[in-house]
């Protein structure tokens, strides 16, 4: 069964069942131990992109914001464990061609990780396709706030919904995690890891 760990902040990993490691938006937090068969990257700002931070498989896969997005378009990452969607990601502080989110597919489970966004159009969209898990953010001052958070969960209509990314500067906030009262709510302290 496929295992995702909360490092803090916008940082996940997520390891299938086969083994294979994922990390997105690597920055803070322990828990890169374990070699990274692939690291996703939203955005550069410089809490999402240390790349250089988890151990690499041979063979990994680097697939950035750049990589995602490219001639107006984008694009999708298959790999022989699973599937990645680049979906649009855009607030006042990330512009809709410097920032993407991400639908990762593994092991029958769907996994959507927003990256620094607010809501967008595209969210009412992924409402029938029946998300195992949907990863928000809201700090309120470079992406959503938790009023914002709520709306989208309840538009993606995602199993469970797992908000991170609460303040800048903290890996954790948990009078904001408090506040996130919708269906499906899940939340994870830094360096809780639970079976998807």
């Amino acid at each position: 069964m496929a295992t995702m760990l909360y490092q803090g902040h916008g940082s996940l990993r997520l390891v299938t069942d086969g083994g294979k490691v994922i990390y997105v938006d690597p920055f803070a937090g322990e828990g890169y131990d374990a070699a990274a068969d692939l690291i996703l990257v939203t955005h550069q700002h410089h809490d999402h992109n240390c790349i250089d931070l988890p151990k690499k498989a041979p063979g990994c896969v680097i697939f950035q914001n750049f990589d995602a997005w490219k001639d107006g378009e984008y694009q999708v990452l298959e790999l022989d464990f699973g599937k990645v969607e680049a979906v649009p990601a855009y607030n006042h502080h990330h512009r809709k061609e410097e920032c993407v989110g991400y639908i990762v597919t593994v092991d029958g489970l769907s996994v959507y990780f927003a990256g620094d966004t607010g809501r967008t159009e595209e969210m009412s969209d992924m409402a029938g396709r029946h998300l195992s898990y949907a990863v928000l953010p809201m700090d309120a001052t470079y992406t959503m706030d938790v009023e914002e958070a709520i709306d989208c969960a309840e538009r993606i209509g995602a199993r469970y919904t797992i908000p991170v990314h609460m303040a800048p500067g903290k890996l954790f906030d948990p009078e904001r995690a408090k506040r996130f009262q919708v269906r499906g709510a899940r939340i994870m302290t830094p360096g809780e890891s639970i079976r998807l």
